[in-house]
């Protein structure tokens, strides 16, 4: 199953079910909104499963433009960071050191706003070093403090596609005060649809995402790593993130950049991956961050070429005085 929120003029959207070749959504569940479905989703669905099944014949057209992230705000945004291909390749893009732990990492970012997948995305200056992540995403229902790993992957509902904004030359000088993102870590986005474990069939196994995130820069090609390498798998992180704290429902936890130990073949998730490599090879680094209307385009495919989460297509914009 495939749900999708559209702009109804509220802060939350409109929850609707989507066909099965992604264009046509069926609207007016009992659920106002996907935030609302999580919250009481062993009742939400089968109730959901059934409008899914009407989808094909009775869903109207999703109109471009109209289409929202899946969950346009949550309760709390968890970013992980369990590809140790991107760990490693950060520390020489930014020559930090090697972070010695024998856990998870994840830092809390802002969830009060996730860009949809169109939208233009606004950022100050140039100068911030904008850069794009592509990553994978879960959504959970609530998690009780202490669930283990192996209990966590039961309270995976949902899975998304996500685009984590970053401000490279913001980053390193807020880590090195020991507190955390605060201006590095913008607004995310998501791709249009959130889909259950079931619809990726074979592609979800052992709580990892085992797709290409293909990720074309002003059109141009520039990665198709894989999720399936990471270190943690979604579970571990959950159960990680539950250590201490019980998970609300509707908590998005993330799997970090997705990254491969072959990126000499398939090539990065973010631009400062691309700079690492570089200087790796060449003892420089050459390619700069995005500029004033350069374009971002991510989306997942499966074999056969469909692309369950849809794609995220976005502008970057300057942000003006009056916006």
């Amino acid at each position: 199953m495939r749900l999708v929120t559209r702009n109804n003029g509220t802060p939350d959207g409109e929850l609707g079910v989507v066909s099965g070749d992604g264009t046509r959504a069926l609207f007016g569940t009992r659920w106002p909104n996907l935030l609302a479905a999580i919250a009481d989703w062993t009742r939400a669905e089968p109730e959901l499963r059934a409008l899914a099944a009407r989808a094909d014949a009775e869903g109207e057209p999703l109109a471009p433009g109209t289409v929202r992230a899946p969950l346009p705000r949550s309760w709390q945004w968890l970013d992980g960071s369990a590809f140790s291909t991107h760990g490693s390749l950060m520390e020489v893009a930014f020559g930090t050191a090697p972070i010695v732990t024998d856990k998870p990492l994840m830092y809390q970012g802002m969830s009060d706003r996730f860009y949809g997948p169109t939208d233009p995305v606004p950022f100050i200056d140039e100068a911030n070093g904008i850069d794009f992540e592509g990553e994978f995403g879960v959504v959970v229902d609530a998690v009780p403090m202490g669930t283990s790993a192996a209990d966590a992957l039961a309270h995976i509902k949902l899975i998304v596609q996500i685009n984590d904004w970053s401000l490279r030359a913001l980053a390193v000088p807020e880590m090195r005060t020991g507190f955390g993102w605060v201006q590095a870590k913008p607004a995310c986005s998501m791709a249009p649809f959130a889909v259950t474990p079931d619809a990726l069939g074979e592609y979800w196994r052992d709580g990892r995402v085992g797709l290409d995130l293909t990720i074309e820069w002003n059109g141009k090609p520039f990665g198709r790593a894989n999720g399936r390498e990471m270190d943690y798998g979604f579970h571990d992180l959950v159960a990680h993130a539950a250590g201490t704290r019980d998970l609300v429902a509707g908590t998005i936890i993330g799997s970090g950049t997705v990254a491969n130990r072959g990126y000499a073949e398939v090539g990065s998730s973010c631009i400062s991956e691309r700079r690492a490599i570089e200087m790796i090879a060449d003892g420089k680094q050459t390619t700069g961050f995005m500029k004033f209307g350069d374009r971002v385009r991510m989306q997942a495919a499966m074999d056969d070429g469909s692309t369950p989460f849809g794609a995220i297509d976005q502008v970057v914009a300057r942000k003006s005085a009056a916006s």
